[in-house]
């Protein structure tokens, strides 16, 4: 799978590409992965019109992840329960920013977008994420 072809023979389904979210979220470090704690990972084709037009996106392809949940710093452990966060993964956005940007191989861009999601469920902004990709290269 490293030479940027995913090996389904067509587009991968959305089975297809939770199994690529979980592999990538096993990858990551061990410390890192026990601070996501109990987020829920889901894989659907597009976002819905609310979630759209909650973030004022008019174009469906313009959103490939999205973390709903209140961040990990802004719990009150005493206070009421929350649902689950999630971490919702958009199938065809996905896909067509892959076939867009063909020198990086899809499992690298559902990495990508997993932890710049999960950077969101620990609190940080879009700014601090993009600071954070670009020292680390």
């Amino acid at each position: 799978m490293s030479d940027g072809h995913a090996p389904f023979g067509k587009a991968p389904s959305l089975d297809d590409l939770a199994v690529l979210a979980e592999a990538a979220f096993q990858t990551l470090p061990a410390g890192f992965r026990k601070l996501t704690g109990d987020v829920v990972f889901r894989v659907d084709d597009f976002p819905t019109d609310d979630v759209l037009d909650e973030l004022g996106i008019e174009d469906p392809f313009g959103l490939t992840g999205l973390y709903q949940g209140v961040d990990i710093g802004h719990r009150d452990t005493g206070g009421p329960a929350f649902g689950p966060s999630m971490i919702f993964l958009y199938r065809r956005p996905i896909l067509d920013e892959w076939a867009e940007h063909g020198e990086i191989t899809l499992e690298e861009l559902v990495t990508h977008i997993l932890v710049h999601e999960i950077g969101h469920h620990m609190g940080l902004s879009d700014a601090q994420i993009h600071a954070i990709e670009a020292s680390a290269g």
